[in-house]
């Protein structure tokens, strides 16, 4: 197995797990990973990540293409997400917070 550093990471729906995808993902020198079987809290935190934003982002704007959806969303993630919403389960700070706290603590 060819280690990468980027990954594909998905459940063990039949069409991650055909050989036509894995070779697609060979193709793009990526690793494939798996959530556990019978797993429900494998993905749980990419999950909520989507779901927050769906409802905060992506269902209130219509993108004109791809280049633009790709500005707003990472305006969205790097101007708000990280730095100015608060996260229940990083003790309600933001992740920059959170991560400066981090390397201020060592």
């Amino acid at each position: 197995m060819m280690i990468s550093e980027r990954w594909f990471h998905s459940d063990l729906g039949s069409q991650y797990t055909s050989d036509e995808f894995a070779n697609l993902i060979e193709t793009f020198n990526m690793t494939h990973s798996f959530s556990y079987k019978g797993s429900p809290y494998d993905n749980a935190c990419i999950e909520s990540f989507h779901a927050i934003l769906k409802k905060e982002e992506v269902n209130h704007v219509q993108y004109l293409d791809e280049y633009s959806a790709k500005i707003a969303l990472f305006q969205y993630i790097e101007g708000w997400y990280n730095r100015k919403r608060i996260h229940g389960s990083i003790n309600y700070m933001t992740p920059q917070e959170a991560e400066n706290f981090c390397r201020n603590a060592g």
